[in-house]
């Protein structure tokens, strides 16, 4: 039985990634990598796994990885959305393959998963190329921090999708899911406070320009076999910039306030947050996961 481990890494998602993979075969460990340098974080887990079972020839696999995204796609079915592709890809090598899938908690001190990761993000730190001082829009000739000027804009109807992943003791969300809290409502709570920092933007990031949005939605998706809840924050208006850091405080904002209600209890809380999808503007739209 041979054993791997994958992981993949991208710096901006979207923008430059990596895919690192650890192959155990007795004494003899194998070592691989490569990247992209225009790519998301997604599309190098699952790189990470077709290059992998493409460099062994055991039919019998054990594939460690800590993305969920890959290993409840192809054992829980969910939906392809996006990368088919690969997706079609990985489904013709698992067809010759007898895989046993496993998902390791990343970041967690397990010695491969965490070789996987740094073989990945060396490789999206490879293909990453730094932006001269004059490409920021929040920056001027002179280097000084400014707003950018939108008045000059058309009003266009703007959308994001923002997520945040809170990772937690399996105790701590059965504790949520039955209301065992002494402050209240976690998801409730959560939910009001992301559409209120969501509101607030603006007196958050400096140059953020205040909005009067349309829509802040905050919804939450709940993990029992990995004890982690996801929250998603949609906004849209119709406006001459985007509504991404309004979806990116909601969510952060909803994830802190479940770690502010639940910290008493667990400490090892982990959380995580990403723009998922934006629509609308002069970049276009822009499926992020």
């Amino acid at each position: 039985m041979i054993e791997i481990y994958t992981d993949g890494a991208c710096i901006g998602n979207p923008g430059p990634g990596g895919w690192g993979v650890v192959i155990l075969n007795g004494s003899q460990n194998r070592f691989l990598s490569g990247g992209d340098s225009s790519t998301t974080n997604n599309r190098m887990e699952i790189t990470a796994v077709i290059e992998a079972l493409k460099n062994v020839d055991d039919n019998d696999v054990t594939i460690y990885s800590d993305s969920t995204y890959v290993i409840n796609t192809i054992t829980k079915g969910w939906k392809k959305n996006k990368n088919q592709d690969l997706w079609e890809l990985l489904e013709k090598l698992l067809f010759k393959k007898n895989v046993t899938w496993k998902w390791v908690k990343g970041h967690s001190g397990n010695e491969f998963n965490e070789k996987a990761d740094q073989l990945a993000y060396g490789e999206a730190k490879k293909k990453m190329k730094i932006n001269e001082p004059d490409s920021l829009t929040h920056v001027d000739h002179e280097g000084t921090a400014n707003m950018v000027d939108v008045s000059q804009k058309p009003v266009t109807f703007r959308e994001a999708i923002a997520k945040s992943l809170v990772t937690m003791n399996p105790e701590t969300l059965q504790k949520i899911i039955k209301n065992e809290f002494e402050k209240g409502d976690v998801l409730s709570v959560a939910r009001v406070a992301g559409v209120m920092a969501g509101k607030q933007t603006s007196n958050l990031i400096p140059l953020c320009h205040p909005l009067q949005i349309s829509h802040l939605n905050i919804d939450f998706e709940l993990d029992n076999e990995n004890s982690q809840i996801l929250i998603i924050a949609t906004a849209k208006i119709n406006s001459q910039t985007g509504v991404e850091m309004e979806a990116l405080t909601a969510a952060s904002v909803s994830a802190l306030t479940i770690y502010d209600m639940c910290k008493a209890v667990d400490k090892t809380m982990k959380i995580q947050t990403w723009l998922s999808y934006k629509s609308g503007g002069k970049s276009g739209d822009h499926q992020l996961d």
